[in-house]
C-alpha cells in the first residue's frame, strides 16, 4: 500500500442512479486507493454484478482499518429495495443519512476527505426532507455560515456567489456581504488548498454588459464593484466586474486563476460545455475537503 494514502469516504448518492456504479468502477480501476463507501452494501453488490465486476466489498465498522485493494462499506440501510432508474421517495432519508454519517467520519478523523455521488434533489424533497443541495447541507453539518461552490476542470475554476436559487431571487441575494465573503473564501482556498501564492480572481457582473454603467441594473456598480475595491484594499487581486459574455474568452481566462460568477447558470454552463464528465465540484470554506462529480444521477443509463 502506498504510504500516507488518505481514506476517502464516499457517498454514492441516489441509489437508483449512476452513483453506485461510479463507486464500483472507481474501486475497480484504482485498487491503490483506500475507499470507504457509506452506503447499503446490497446496492453496491448489485451494481458490481450488473457491471460484471468481481469486487471485494467488505463490511466496516468505526475504528477498523481501511485498506487498499478492496471497497470497505459502512452499512447504511435502504428503506426499500432500489431499482435502477426508478426514484423512490421512501429512500430519501437514506440518502441524507449517508451524507451525515460520512461527514461524521471525516470530522472524527476516520476519513481524510469526503467524495459525494450525485443526488436527486426533487425526490429528497418529495420524501418530506427540505433539501436544496449538498453545498447547503454540508455548510450546516460543518457549522459554517457561508461556503462556496466551485467547479474545477484543470486550470478552469468557477466559483458561485449563489447556488441553488430560483432566478427571480438571485438579484436580492447579491449583497455586499455575500459577494465579499465569496471572494474572501475563494481567495483563501486558492492559496491554501490549491497552492497558488497570489491568485487572480475574475469577478463577473450580474447584469448584461456588467450593468452598462447603471443603465441595465445597479448591482454591478453599487455592490459588485465596491466589493472588488474593498477586496483589493485587502490584497485580494480581484478583477471586474467583467461582462459574463466575454469573461470566458481565452485571453481573459489566461490572466486569472478563477472566475466568480453571480449565479449557477451564469458560470457553470460554460465550464460543463468545456469539460463535462471530467470536472470536479468542490465545496470551499469547509473544515474538511469535499469533492463531487459534475453530473447528475443519470437515471436513463443507470
Amino acid at each position: 500500500m502506498i504510504k500516507d494514502v488518505p481514506v476517502l469516504a464516499i457517498t454514492p448518492g441516489e441509489p437508483a442512479g449512476i452513483g453506485p456504479e461510479c463507486t464500483i468502477r472507481l474501486a475497480h480501476e484504482h485498487p491503490e486507493l483506500r475507499l470507504l463507501a457509506v452506503a447499503d452494501q446490497g446496492i453496491l453488490e448489485s451494481a458490481a454484478k450488473s457491471l460484471g465486476i468481481d469486487m471485494d466489498i467488505s463490511p466496516w465498522k468505526p475504528g477498523e482499518p481501511v485498506t487498499s485493494g478492496r471497497l470497505s462499506c459502512f452499512q447504511q440501510d435502504l428503506a426499500q429495495s432500489a431499482v435502477p432508474g426508478q426514484l423512490n421517495p421512501a429512500n430519501a432519508p437514506y440518502v441524507v443519512n449517508t451524507i451525515k454519517s460520512a461527514v461524521r467520519l471525516v470530522r472524527s478523523g476516520q476519513a481524510g476527505a469526503l467524495v459525494t455521488g450525485p443526488v436527486h434533489k426533487g425526490v429528497i424533497n418529495d420524501g418530506g426532507i427540505a433539501f436544496s443541495g449538498h453545498t447547503e447541507l454540508l455548510a450546516e453539518l460543518g457549522g459554517i455560515k457561508k461556503v462556496v461552490m466551485m467547479l474545477a476542470a484543470g486550470d478552469l475554476r468557477v466559483a458561485l456567489v449563489t447556488t441553488h436559487l430560483p432566478l427571480r431571487d438571485v438579484a436580492d441575494a447579491i449583497t455586499f456581504e455575500n459577494v465579499q465573503q465569496t471572494l474572501q473564501i475563494t481567495h483563501h482556498e486558492l492559496v491554501n488548498r490549491f497552492g497558488i501564492d497570489k491568485p487572480v480572481i475574475q469577478v463577473l457582473g450580474l447584469n448584461p454588459h456588467a450593468g452598462e454603467g447603471g443603465h441595465l441594473g445597479t448591482e454591478d456598480d453599487q455592490i459588485i464593484a465596491k466589493v472588488i475595491q474593498s477586496c483589493r484594499d485587502k490584497n485580494i487581486d480581484a478583477i471586474g466586474p467583467v461582462p459574463a459574455d466575454t469573461a470566458f474568452t481565452r485571453s481573459r481566462l489566461a490572466k486569472c486563476d478563477a472566475v466568480v460568477a453571480m449565479y449557477h447558470d451564469q458560470g457553470l454552463p460554460v465550464l460543463k460545455h468545456a469539460s463535462f464528465g471530467t470536472a470536479v465540484s468542490i465545496t470551499l470554506g469547509l473544515p474538511f475537503i469535499r469533492t463531487s462529480v459534475d453530473h447528475g444521477t443519470a437515471l436513463d443509463i443507470a
